[in-house]
């Protein structure tokens, strides 16, 4: 196994996407977690969960000791959930776009994908989450997850993601619903 020194700073861009429809985004945030450009070494993924968490705690004080599990976006939200989990020693879950006869199922859509439902399992009141996914652009995808999350009785602490598309107004439709953001990093451009 290649020797790794020092943890390289997590970075991300957009780009554009090619070849896709009509009603998908045109864009791509990329991250250094993604594996697109390079190999990820695990000290990278486990040193951007513990930034993660650290930001997370300093950002909403409250979700110490009151989280009852992570709940993960598939398929971009896996790895931050995962991180997040081994640096917060916290469960987790995975929504997935998988319709399932499973009990405690929360329907909800991610509006600018091909496959708009995705479904969490399991979910009962009362329950204190945090939600964690790779990118937040418009931030519609995790606002009707905290909406559908609350009708079913439980808590949305937060949304914790490693980058956040500051052009997009998802820091602010989360802010409307009470949902503090935190993120590793932001990105602006111009329009």
């Amino acid at each position: 196994m290649p020797e790794i020194g020092l943890i390289p700073p997590f970075s991300a861009r957009i780009i554009e996407r090619l070849s896709v429809g009509r009603t998908s985004r045109r864009e791509r945030v990329i991250h250094s977690l993604d594996g697109l450009e390079d190999a990820v070494h695990p000290d990278v993924l486990a040193a951007a969960g513990r930034r993660l968490w650290q930001n997370l705690l300093h950002d909403v004080p409250d979700v110490s000791g009151s989280v009852d599990f992570l709940l993960g976006l598939d398929a971009g939200g896996i790895l931050p959930t995962v991180s997040l989990s081994w640096a917060a020693a916290l469960p987790y879950k995975i929504a997935w776009k998988l319709h399932l006869p499973l009990d405690g199922a929360v329907r909800f859509t991610e509006p600018h994908a091909v496959r708009t439902d995705v479904f969490a399992y399991g979910i009962a009141p009362g329950q204190r989450i945090v939600l964690v996914d790779d990118e937040v652009t418009t931030g519609r995808t995790l606002a009707d997850l905290t909406r559908r999350l609350r009708e079913a009785g439980a808590r949305p602490l937060a949304a914790a993601c490693l980058v956040e598309d500051a052009t997009q107004g998802g820091r602010e439709l989360l802010a409307s619903l009470d949902i503090p953001l935190v993120t590793l990093t932001s990105l602006e451009r111009e329009r």
